[in-house]
């Protein structure tokens, strides 16, 4: 069986911080699916926010996210999505 997976770069200098991490971790709650998130180092539970912080995830880490599961695809849209998100805010404070 296949796991869908998908990779996304954190952007923020400040990296996975308290705001972000808390959203994803509540994003990713409310899917039924398991979700690993790696980085080249470690592998988390991408559902408990100690895990995401476990990561240190600075600007520019890559993050793969891997889900199992009836929803595993719509939760990885929802979550890969949302650091798109962050990642835009950063950039719309840093633009001028």
């Amino acid at each position: 069986m296949l796991v869908p997976v998908r990779e996304v770069t954190i952007l923020d200098p400040t990296g996975l911080h308290m705001r972000p991490a808390a959203e994803f971790v509540k994003a990713a709650n409310q899917f039924g699916c398991t979700l690993t998130v790696r980085t080249d180092k470690k592998a988390v539970d991408g559902r408990s926010l100690l895990g995401l912080f476990e990561l240190a995830a600075v600007s520019g880490t890559t993050l793969r996210l891997e889900a199992e599961g009836d929803d595993a695809e719509a939760c990885l849209e929802r979550l890969t999505g949302l650091i798109a998100e962050f990642n835009e805010d950063f950039a719309k404070k840093h633009r001028r």
